[in-house]
């Protein structure tokens, strides 16, 4: 039975996948015009996955990321001025500038690390839920990573100790590798693993494995919701993997962005290019929770209009936030560095 989701819950997850769906194609704009240098990722098309499942941690919860991290950062309700900073290198970001777009860690919303290292949150994410069962915090560990990262032997050794310590963690894995249109869920094949389905893996470490359509934000609650209360009662490891379709402006190595997203997309795509005009159509997360909502009668147009203007107007601050901070002096390049 899916989740009843209160209508204040259901336009507040409209908002944040709204943040993060024009935070990160500012970012893609502010990088095309010059005005930052440096590699980075967005989480554009994945929003129904980090959304929904980061609104069931409780504050205390850890979380570990890895190089498509903004969403998750800011579904956790960051300051995107302090994370655009962070991407700038400049003094008031989340970790003064020296994380960048790859590793942002705001600890006080749980992230103790985000790394681009392909699985190397496995790990820590494991070792944390370690410490949690042995201080007997109650607290749970969640991994979130990519379908890529399950080639690597990091995963094999994490799987193993969580399965035969019982830890609490979530392994929450966002196979991304899906092109084309339509429902993201079955026997989906990752692009780099020759294991099909990918939840034969975690299976064969005997921890409890769930498949979901990432696209669809109520499935995403109910089976997260279920791993979560499992892991809560002492069931120890959960791993699910979130199916999406691949957005079309991440087919090369950087960013490209094929259209601006504009809410009104949800009902008129005649602005959209042929080539690209499917996965907004079908495939959208964001575009999809809006029609659903519409749908549903849970919120007029006009009222996702103003959300939407709303979410620009935060980017828009956020932006000025940014470059107004401060480089970093050059004296506190060693600072935070080494434990004191």
């Amino acid at each position: 039975m899916a989740t009843e989701l209160t209508p204040a819950t259901r336009i507040e997850f409209c908002r944040k996948m709204l943040l993060i769906r024009h935070f990160e194609e500012a970012l893609i704009t502010l990088h095309n015009e010059g005005r930052f240098r440096g590699h980075y990722h967005v989480y554009i098309g994945q929003e129904a996955t980090g959304v929904p499942a980061l609104s069931l941690l409780q504050a205390e919860d850890y979380v570990f990321t890895t190089h498509r991290n903004h969403g998750h950062i800011l579904a956790r309700d960051a300051d995107p001025g302090r994370m655009l900073a962070e991407i700038l290198g400049r003094r008031d970001g989340y970790n003064k500038g020296k994380g960048g777009s790859f590793h942002v860690a705001p600890v006080e919303l749980g992230f103790l690390q985000t790394s681009a290292v392909v699985a190397g949150i496995l790990p820590l994410a494991t070792g944390a839920a370690y410490a949690a069962r042995e201080k007997q915090s109650g607290q749970v560990s969640v991994c979130l990573f990519g379908d890529g990262a399950l080639e690597e032997g990091a995963v094999a050794e994490s799987f193993n100790l969580a399965s035969i310590w019982k830890l609490p963690v979530l392994y929450l894995c966002e196979n991304n590798g899906k092109y084309g249109h339509g429902k993201a869920t079955g026997a989906m094949r990752s692009s780099t693993m020759s294991v099909f389905p990918l939840t034969d893996l975690p299976t064969a470490y005997k921890i409890p494995a769930q498949q979901v359509d990432g696209t669809d934000v109520e499935a995403v609650i109910d089976v997260v919701g279920d791993a979560l209360k499992k892991i809560r009662a002492g069931e120890g490891p959960q791993f699910i993997e979130a199916q999406t379709v691949r957005w079309p402006g991440s087919v090369s190595n950087w960013p490209v962005l094929p259209i601006a997203t504009e809410v009104s997309l949800a009902w008129d795509l005649s602005s959209v290019l042929a080539a690209v005009k499917d996965w907004y159509q079908f495939s959208d997360p964001l575009l999809i929770f809006i029609r659903k909502l519409l749908a549903e009668g849970h919120a007029s147009k006009d009222q996702i209009v103003q959300l939407e203007k709303g979410v620009k107007e935060k980017i828009a601050e956020a932006i000025q936030f940014a470059f107004a901070s401060p480089e970093p002096d050059l004296q506190s390049a060693l600072e935070g560095v080494f434990a004191s």
